[in-house]
């Protein structure tokens, strides 16, 4: 759902500047283009001359660097955003992770999630590593710091190959920017040119923000290290796949990123293109949830001819304090957050666009609220398949008790959020849209891309 109380999490946004005057200043901006991957914790570690500073908190961007003073100062950077999942909240796992070592200092941030975080964990203690946080991100320190490679770039490469997941790396060090990319291309990251030094972020949106010129995605299963001597690339992995989280383009990303070559705008605009192909009802508007659904709305309401109108209005200034709320305040929370406008829904039957459904509640409130200002019917139209499977790449779904659709039929799902019907994207659409044969639809399927999940499973479940 697109409302942030009963909502998917994508967990996390990387951005790394390198040989840029004040990188601290660029990656402010970038960070802050990539909020919306993640509101509990944000920070920066700064390069300088071969000394390296950290600040982070937990909050937004603007609350944890609230003046130019608060930057560190230097010519290299690495930021992260924090939405938790694996390891949980709190400080001790807000990043980016900085590390004192006789090798040399060096810094890390990540984007997904590590599934085979809890045995590689267990291996290296029992060599004799001490974590300090409960995030599965610090794991790969611990790997550079006991793997040999010939070279640093190749010890970074021997020490993915380890991981199993869905994931980005940055990591910075006195010289070097590494940027890493999980084998099967889960995550997306990119590459872009600023003057005379390079960025790397998670999403191009952020690339656009501080006007770098983007250079191209970074390969599932490719190292790149970012020096004073140009670009060097290897690959961890032989085996590489395109499998791209569907979710990226159906939820997570913002609307003017392009995720490998296509943008999301245009994506969820085609899924209600699709939608209404596969999925039409005769009704008087179509409305969509804000923020994320509007675009597929657009798109379901040309495609079938009905107008499209604007009867929900969203809150932007409900403060954090409501991420996490009371069980009393969570009753009242949708209201809060979401508006009906009353003159627009009265006396119409609605067709209702939303991303996704993931536990229900958010979706019988919405159809509640609009039944009461007055709408004749609602008919909700979910711009996704039925998301039935938790995910274990870094999106906080791990049980199937939290998903209705695991649970009930589509039928059942109707009844149960008050909806005059009920449809769901076919899948294939969402390959046919994204003309792409490679995507991880786990969530929808249940079939996973990586060989350990059954492990997973078994323990989740």
């Amino acid at each position: 759902m697109s409302d942030i109380f009963n909502t998917l999490h994508e967990e996390c946004g990387v951005f790394g500047v390198f040989n840029v005057e004040k990188a601290s200043e660029l990656a402010y901006f970038g960070l802050h283009a990539l909020q919306h991957r993640g509101q509990e914790g944000c920070g920066m570690v700064v390069s300088e001359q071969g000394k390296m500073s950290v600040r982070k908190g937990e909050g937004l961007i603007t609350e944890i660097f609230r003046s130019a003073s608060s930057l560190p100062v230097g010519e290299n950077a690495i930021g992260h955003v924090r939405y938790s999942t694996a390891g949980g909240g709190g400080i001790a796992n807000v990043q980016p992770f900085l590390f004192h070592h006789k090798s040399g200092d060096f810094a890390l941030a990540h984007n997904g999630n590590i599934v085979n975080a809890k045995d590689v964990k267990e291996f290296l203690e029992d060599r004799g590593s001490i974590f300090q946080s409960t995030s599965d991100s610090e794991i790969l320190a611990h790997l550079l710091i006991t793997t040999r490679g010939k070279t640093r770039l190749d010890t970074v490469a021997h020490s993915l190959k380890i991981l199993e997941g869905g994931f980005s790396f940055l990591i910075l060090t006195d010289e070097t920017l590494y940027a890493c990319r999980d084998k099967n291309g889960l995550r997306p990251l990119s590459l872009a040119k600023y003057g005379d030094g390079y960025i790397v972020a998670s999403e191009t949106c952020a690339i656009d923000a501080i006007g770098a010129e983007f250079i191209r995605d970074i390969l599932p299963g490719e190292v790149i290290a970012i020096s004073k001597s140009g670009i060097e690339s290897c690959f961890y992995s032989e085996n590489n796949k395109h499998n791209m989280c569907a979710m990226e383009y159906i939820y997570f990303a913002r609307p003017d990123s392009d995720i490998e070559g296509v943008n999301c705008h245009y994506f969820r605009k085609q899924s209600g293109i699709a939608l209404a192909r596969t999925k039409p009802v005769d009704a008087d508007i179509v409305i969509g949830v804000p923020d994320s659904s509007l675009s597929a709305a657009i798109g379901y309401a040309e495609e079938a001819h009905i107008p499209f109108e604007t009867g929900l209005l969203k809150n932007k200034y409900i403060g954090r304090t409501f991420i996490q709320p009371s069980q009393e305040l969570r009753e009242k929370a949708v209201k809060m957050k979401l508006s009906v406008i009353k003159s627009i829904v009265k006396d119409k039957r609605i067709i209702l666009i939303d991303d996704s459904i993931v536990r229900g509640t958010t979706s019988r409130k919405i159809v509640s609220a609009l039944k009461e200002a007055g709408a004749k019917e609602v008919h909700v139209r979910i711009a996704s398949p039925e998301i039935a499977h938790p995910c274990f790449y870094g999106v906080d779904i791990s049980s199937y008790d939290e998903l209705i659709s695991a649970n009930n039929t589509v039928e059942e799902v109707r009844e149960k959020i008050g909806a005059d019907s009920l449809a769901f994207l076919p899948v294939e659409e969402l390959y046919n849209i994204s003309k792409r044969t490679g995507l991880c639809t786990a969530c929808f399927i249940g079939k996973y891309p990586t060989e350990i999940y059954s492990i997973i499973k078994n323990r989740k479940q």
